[in-house]
């Protein structure tokens, strides 16, 4: 397997090219776009890394997969998809013309932005203090990695220019779609998209969905086997933004991009796999990284299809 990664690293490198590094959040611009590494996780426990596999990066949207298990946690299936919907759009994943016109009673799903931001709003607690440490600690715990944090830095980059954000997010409190402080809910967001992490963390995320809830170094079962089915499932069909239908077509495993550059994927009752490479696409999916993986389907025959 190593042999393989370190294969597919090698060969799909001269991608990077292709794309470029997210500016948008100026911290992001910093990140070298030729960065490129995956880590594979199987049941057994065992892990396999190659390229730049251990560099860590912010997992930007791939945490709307830990904030959609903690709300459907808190609040159970009924209530969080009363607030958002589960079907995919063609539009991107921070379009305002898409909450506003074609759904304005509530987000399309819980990977686009504004579905995000009304997923994150149900996560549980007293105060703002409880709830962002509740997301750190389920996300530490579902990627056996005491040490995941928030990077200060991108956080604060991101709370600065989140101008669409702040858009979206009045919008919905305007409709009643989100309840609270909506710059709380906001910080929050902020926040767990500034989580950092690396290859490793997120294909330990990705094999515990693919084990059905059950983190697969301890045996410790985190979220139900229903849980982890939807979030599987809004994976395949919305987790690489409007690229996700291609993306199942050529690739065909659940799987869930960042702006960061990384991509969590989950081969049911396989493996989990993450891979990093903060070069993007016009989608906003890492370029290299997607090669990779198509690599790896083809190579194993992946495709859940």
């Amino acid at each position: 397997m190593k042999n393989l990664l370190e294969s597919l690293v090698e060969n799909n490198r001269i991608h990077v090219s292709e794309g470029k590094v997210a500016s948008y959040i100026p911290e992001l611009s910093k990140t070298n776009p030729s960065d490129l590494g995956i880590c594979v996780v199987g049941l057994d426990g065992k892990e396999y890394g190659a390229g730049d596999f251990e560099k860590k990066f912010t997992i930007q949207s791939i945490s709307k997969v830990i904030s959609l298990m903690l709300a459907l946690l808190d609040n159970g299936k009924r209530n969080v998809f009363e607030k958002v919907g589960m079907e995919p759009t063609g539009d991107s994943f921070n379009s305002i013309v898409n909450l506003e016109v074609k759904s304005p009673d509530k987000p399309f799903n819980p990977m686009i932005n504004a579905g995000a931001i009304a997923t994150t709003a149900l996560i549980g607690g007293d105060n703002q203090e409880e709830k962002s440490e509740r997301l750190l600690e389920f996300t530490r715990k579902i990627t056996g990695n005491p040490e995941i944090n928030y990077n200060e830095q991108v956080y604060l980059s991101e709370k600065e220019t989140g101008n669409r954000n702040r858009a979206l997010a009045y919008f919905m409190k305007s409709n009643g779609i989100i309840d609270g402080n909506v710059e709380e809910i906001l910080d929050l967001y902020f926040r767990q998209c500034s989580i950092e992490g690396n290859c490793r963390d997120i294909a330990r995320i990705g094999a515990m969905l693919s084990n059905d809830g059950v983190i697969p170094w301890s045996g410790e079962r985190v979220v139900s086997r229903e849980v982890s089915r939807i979030v599987k499932t809004i994976m395949v069909t919305c987790g690489m933004y409007d690229a996700s239908g291609n993306f199942a077509v050529h690739i065909g495993i659940p799987a869930k991009s960042g702006v960061g550059g990384g991509i969590m994927a989950s081969v049911p009752r396989r493996m989990g796999i993450g891979v990093y490479g903060p070069s993007l696409d016009e989608k906003g999916n890492s370029i290299g990284g997607a090669h990779v993986l198509k690599g790896l389907s083809d190579e194993l025959d992946l495709s859940i299809f």
